[in-house]
């Protein structure tokens, strides 16, 4: 295996644990009784980009499409 092979194996593996991670930190999606009242359109709702929740989301969506580049980069050169 060349060098740049071995490189980004270890770059895929490292991302692969930092997405999990993230996934995991994330709260779920579900409402719960809060939607039948109302209380889904909080002041923390509205500004979820602004957030933890929102910047892990960001962080996700961005390591899965680098993960998704590495996974084809690799393939093309094994």
């Amino acid at each position: 295996m060349t060098v740049l092979t071995v490189v980004l194996t270890a770059v895929y593996v490292i991302i692969g644990v930092i997405i999990s991670a993230i996934i995991l930190m994330q709260e779920g999606n579900t409402q719960g009784l809060g939607s039948i009242g109302g209380m889904a359109e909080s002041y923390w709702g509205k500004n979820k980009g602004r957030s933890m929740e929102g910047n892990l989301e960001k962080f996700t969506r961005y390591g899965t499409v680098l993960f998704m580049i590495l996974a084809l980069a690799l393939n093309i050169l094994m």
